[in-house]
């Protein structure tokens, strides 16, 4: 039952930030921004776990990954104002994101730290 509950809570955020976005996407944008997934995950990790050092891991992850995930909202609308069309500024993006995420993982390795 709990995992039917967590499917349509994250399906009516998905679903109600991509409506508000047909309207407004300053706020669609505020709404997608904040880091709902990742609250809805801890919850969802310390409901099921009650284990507050793996919460406290998996939002240390969070933080050392977000970073490299900035690249896609800087690369995409690049590309689509410099004309690209969609597809290709959306693919460029996902690959410099990941990119980004390779060479994030392997710099925090040299310095020791693990995500």
């Amino acid at each position: 039952m709990l995992y039917i509950l967590k499917i349509l809570i994250s399906a009516v955020l998905i679903v109600v930030i991509s409506e508000i976005s047909k309207r407004d996407s300053w706020w669609a944008g505020l709404l997608a921004s904040l880091p709902l997934v990742s609250l809805l995950a801890i919850v969802w990790l310390y409901a099921e776990t009650r284990d507050v050092a793996k919460v406290s891991a998996f939002s240390t992850s969070v933080f050392w990954l977000v970073l490299p995930s900035l690249s896609f909202f800087v690369v995409l609308p690049l590309m689509l104002k410099a004309k690209f069309g969609f597809w290709l500024s959306l693919a460029s993006a996902i690959l410099v994101m990941f990119a980004c995420y390779l060479l994030t993982m392997m710099l925090l390795r040299k310095l020791g730290v693990h995500p």
